[in-house]
C-alpha cells in the first residue's frame, strides 16, 4: 500500500469531528467557473490536509498537502490546488460532475484528525427563458389561459410579473405550479387587464437571474354598456335638421352596430343614425323608440343601448297675415284679419296688438282655430300693428299687419293768452285728435284768414288784433269738421302789470331809508371839512 492510500485510510480512523472547520453549505458556482472552498481554520498544525469528494456513489481522493508539498489525484490534475496555510481548496474550471459532497481531513503530527463536510453545487447558467400560451387568443370571462415559462439552468426559481407588478397567485382563479425547469401560470375566467402586460417571467438561481422577452396575449372583451347620444332628445325633432343619434361602446375588437326602430331592424349599420335616414325610411311621423345594438364578432356578445323616443315634425314657414284693404271709418266699418302658414303643423296661434296680448271682447271675435279675427265695428282704439304668432314644438314664426282706422277730428282745443299788451307777441295753438291728421283753417271775427297751420302767430299785437279767433279742424276722409273760438283782447302798455307785492313795497322802503341815511352822512362830513370864522 502506498503512502497516499495509507493516509486516505487513516483519515477516517480515529477522526475527531468536535471542531467545526468548514462553513455551512452549500457552495454554489456556475459551470465553467473556478470555485474556492474555504475553511474556518488559520495556520493549523498538521502533518497532512486531505480533501476527498463523494458524488453519492463513491468517495474519491482529490489531493493531499504535506510538508513535502501538494499531491493531486490523477482525475484532478491541473484543476486543483490547496492553500498550505489555511487548507482552502481551489477547483476549476468546474464540470457538472463536480457537484457533490467535499470532505476535509486535517491530521496533526500526533495523529489527531479534524474533519468537515460541505456540499458544492455546480450550477448550469440560466438561459432560454421563454413564455408560451396554450391559447393564441382569449375571451374575457370565458377562457382559462395557461402560460408556461420554461428555462435552462440549475436550481431554478420562477416569478411572474405584469408590467412592473408581481403576479400573486390566489389559489383560486390564479394558480402557479413550479417544476424544476418550468413554471405554469393558470388564469381561470381571464380578465382584459390581466394579460395586457407586458407579461414577464424570471428564472433565478443563487448566482444569476434571467428575464423572458415581453409577452402579450390578446384578450377579447365586450361590448360593455352601450351609450346612446343624446340620451334624452327632444320629444319632437325638427324635420330636415342636423339631428342624429350616435352609439359608443368599449369593445375589443371594435363592435359593429345595428339600429332598430321599435323591434324592427333598420337597414343601416354604423355608430350614427342620421335624421335624413329616419325620414328616408318614412319614420318619425309618430313618437317611436330607437335603439342600437353592439355586437362583438369574437366574444359573440350583443348588447343593446337604452331606447330613446321622439317624433319628427315639419317646421312652420311662409306665415302671411292679411287684413282689409278698404278705407276703415271708426264706428261705421268692420275688419277681418286672417293668418296662415304655407307649410308646417300649427299647434298654437297667438295674437298681439302693438306687442301686447290681444283679448277678445264684444267687438273683437276670434275664429275657433284662431286663424282669423273679426272687429265690428272698428273704433279709433283699434289702430295699430296686429301680429299673429304660429307655433309648434320645433319653431315659431310670425307676421304683422298695420291697420288704420280713420276717425275725427275730435273736439278742438286752442291754447294761448286771452289778453296781451300792445307790442306783445301772440301765439295761438290749435289741436284736434284725428286720423288722418286734420287740416286747420283760422278765422278772425268770422273772416277766413290765410293761416292754414295749427299755430296762429302775431309778432306785435296792436289794438285792432282784439277779437274772436276761430280754429276749424277738417278730416278729408271722414268729412267731419270741428271748431272752437278763442277771444283775444289787446290792452295798453302796463295795463296787465300786477300790483306790487308786500315784499316789493318793503324793499322800496328799505332802499329809501338807506338813501336818506347816506345823504345825512354826507352833509355831516362836509361841515366838518369847511372852516367857520369866529365871531369874535
Amino acid at each position: 500500500m502506498d503512502l497516499l492510500s495509507l493516509l486516505f485510510l487513516l483519515s477516517f480512523v480515529g477522526s475527531c469531528a468536535g471542531d467545526v472547520i468548514l462553513p455551512d453549505g452549500p457552495v454554489d458556482e456556475i459551470l465553467g467557473k473556478n470555485v474556492t472552498i474555504k475553511t474556518l481554520v488559520d495556520k493549523p498544525n498538521y502533518a497532512f490536509i486531505v480533501w476527498v469528494f463523494n458524488d453519492g456513489k463513491e468517495e474519491v481522493h482529490i489531493a493531499t498537502v504535506s510538508e513535502k508539498g501538494l499531491k493531486v489525484n490523477e482525475p484532478y490534475a491541473g484543476r486543483v490546488s490547496i492553500n498550505p496555510t489555511n487548507g482552502y481548496l481551489s477547483l476549476g474550471p468546474l464540470k457538472a460532475s463536480d457537484s457533490g459532497e467535499y470532505g476535509i481531513n486535517i491530521i496533526s503530527p500526533d495523529g489527531a484528525t479534524k474533519t468537515g463536510m460541505i456540499e458544492l453545487r455546480v450550477l448550469e447558467p440560466v438561459s432560454s427563458v421563454a413564455i408560451k400560451s396554450d391559447l393564441p387568443e382569449a375571451i374575457e370571462h370565458n377562457s382559462t389561459v395557461v402560460l408556461t415559462c420554461s428555462a435552462k439552468g440549475s436550481f431554478l426559481k420562477f416569478a411572474w410579473i405584469n408590467g412592473t407588478a408581481p403576479i400573486v397567485a390566489d389559489g383560486k382563479r390564479l394558480t402557479v405550479k413550479d417544476e424544476e425547469l418550468s413554471s405554469t401560470l393558470t388564469i381561470a375566467g381571464v380578465l382584459r387587464s390581466e394579460l395586457a402586460g407586458p407579461i414577464f417571467c424570471t428564472a433565478t438561481n443563487k448566482m444569476e437571474t434571467e428575464k423572458s422577452a415581453p409577452f402579450n396575449l390578446t384578450v377579447y372583451y365586450g361590448p360593455d354598456e352601450v351609450a346612446i347620444t343624446p340620451l334624452n332628445p327632444p320629444k319632437v325633432v325638427r324635420a330636415k335638421s342636423n339631428f342624429n343619434l350616435s352609439c359608443s361602446v368599449t369593445s375589443s375588437p371594435a363592435a359593429t352596430f345595428t339600429w332598430y326602430h321599435g323591434q324592427q331592424m333598420m337597414e343601416i349599420a354604423g355608430p350614427v343614425l342620421t335624421l335624413e335616414i329616419i325620414e328616408k325610411h318614412g319614420l318619425g311621423k309618430t313618437e317611436e323608440q330607437y335603439t342600437c345594438r353592439a355586437n362583438n364578432e369574437k366574444t359573440l356578445r350583443t348588447v343593446s343601448s337604452p331606447a330613446v323616443s321622439f317624433s319628427v315634425m315639419d317646421a312652420i314657414s311662409g306665415v302671411t297675415i292679411t287684413g282689409p284693404t278698404a278705407v276703415l271709418l271708426a264706428g261705421n266699418s268692420s275688419a277681418n284679419i286672417s293668418c296662415q302658414a304655407t307649410s308646417g303643423i300649427v299647434n298654437t296661434v297667438t295674437w298681439l296688438k302693438d306687442g301686447k296680448a290681444l283679448p277678445a271682447n264684444a267687438r273683437l271675435v276670434f275664429a275657433n282655430d284662431k286663424s282669423s279675427l273679426s272687429i265690428n265695428p272698428v273704433q279709433k282704439e283699434d289702430n295699430g300693428q296686429y301680429t299673429c304668432q304660429l307655433g309648434n314644438p320645433v319653431n315659431q314664426e310670425q307676421a304683422s299687419y298695420k291697420m288704420v282706422v280713420n276717425y275725427g277730428p275730435e273736439p278742438v282745443t286752442v291754447s294761448g293768452n286771452n289778453a296781451v299788451e300792445v307790442n306783445d307777441e301772440v301765439t295761438l295753438t290749435c289741436s284736434a285728435d284725428s286720423v288722418p291728421p286734420a287740416n286747420f283753417t283760422w278765422k278772425f271775427n268770422q273772416t277766413v284768414t290765410d293761416v292754414k297751420t295749427a299755430t296762429y302767430t302775431i309778432p306785435k299785437a296792436v289794438y285792432k288784433n282784439s277779437g274772436m279767433y276761430t280754429c276749424e279742424a277738417y278730416n278729408a276722409i271722414t268729412g267731419k269738421t270741428t271748431m272752437l273760438t278763442h277771444t283775444l283782447s289787446v290792452k295798453e302798455e302796463g295795463a296787465l302789470d300786477p300790483d306790487l307785492s308786500d315784499g316789493a313795497i318793503a324793499g322800496i322802503v328799505i332802499a329809501v331809508l338807506v338813501a336818506l341815511a347816506a345823504a345825512i352822512g354826507l352833509i355831516v362830513y362836509c361841515r366838518q371839512k369847511v372852516p367857520v370864522e369866529s365871531p369874535y
